[in-house]
């Protein structure tokens, strides 16, 4: 098992029984909030399902040539929908990490995923966000601790409409019965 995972995860995982992985043609889908870690997972869920991943935010930059910081500043609606197009013309059956704001503007797009839901508490979306100042601004207009709050209690009612799998449940599907951890 990758040591990166943390102790809880790990434990939890071993003392899970096994069960049914989603299928190859079916697209697994990394989400949840800002920063909750879903790009420092992709690897990791990489790795155990032998798929490769791919970072849906760092793709749309590459694609455009635009900072994606910029780019949410000043044309969202186009953000979105390049994000949203880019989504739709991955192939079947690919890893993807998609951005904060995916699962709460495109719930449509993921009905045929299997969506994979990364949790972080309020409190460790706050700090984080705090400190990291590479992100865009959602909402300017306000304080960044009214935005904060703001955005967390609204994304958190708007994840509820899409059919995710938590972490535990993703990680039993890829339990070996034969191999023990």
């Amino acid at each position: 098992m990758d040591p990166r995972l943390s102790d809880s995860i790990r434990e939890e995982f071993a003392r899970l029984a096994p069960g049914t992985p989603p299928p190859a043609s079916k697209t697994i889908v990394i989400g949840g909030h800002r920063a909750a870690g879903k790009t420092r997972l992709l690897p990791l869920v990489s790795a155990l399902t032998g798929r490769p991943g791919m970072d849906l935010d760092v793709e749309l930059e590459k694609r455009s040539g635009r900072s994606l910081r910029d780019w949410v500043a000043t044309d969202t609606d186009g953000f979105r929908r390049a994000e949203r197009d880019l989504f739709l013309s991955l192939p079947a059956g690919g890893l993807v990490a998609v951005g904060g704001g995916f699962l709460s503007h495109h719930p449509e797009a993921l009905r045929d995923c299997h969506t994979l839901l990364v949790p972080i508490t309020f409190e460790t979306y706050r700090e984080r966000l705090l400190k990291d100042t590479r992100r865009p601004r959602l909402s300017p207009g306000v304080s960044l601790e009214e935005e904060l709050s703001a955005i967390y209690q609204q994304r958190e009612l708007l994840h509820a409409r899409v059919t995710t799998v938590g972490i535990a449940a993703f990680l039993r599907a890829f339990a070996d019965p034969e191999n023990p951890r």
